[in-house]
């Protein structure tokens, strides 16, 4: 059976990138190497994996990548630090501005 992961890097100017990929450690090395130069992450380098969710089926992993894409800042730093508590509250208070 395949396997897909979703995935945040901490890039090196404390931003956040979120992908999906059926092979993690392959793809954090060509992030690291900087093998796409068109990449978001090519300038940001070193990255670093703070999050990654794995998937049997890739529809859900595309889904899940686009929600966390979507997600600000606070949202995806309470989910890397396992704050899933806060997730809630975070998405109220976007709603309500």
């Amino acid at each position: 059976m395949r396997q897909y992961w979703v995935y945040i890097l901490r890039c090196s100017d404390n931003s956040y990138y979120t992908g999906v990929t059926n092979n993690l450690d392959r793809r954090v090395n060509e992030h690291n190497l900087g093998v796409h130069q068109s990449c978001f992450t090519f300038r940001r380098r070193p990255v670093k994996v703070v999050y990654f969710s794995k998937f049997s089926w890739i529809q859900k992993a595309i889904a899940f990548e686009k929600q966390l894409k979507g997600w600000s800042r606070a949202k995806k730093e309470a989910l890397i630090e396992g704050e899933f508590e806060k997730l809630p509250g975070l998405s109220a208070s976007m709603n309500s501005a």
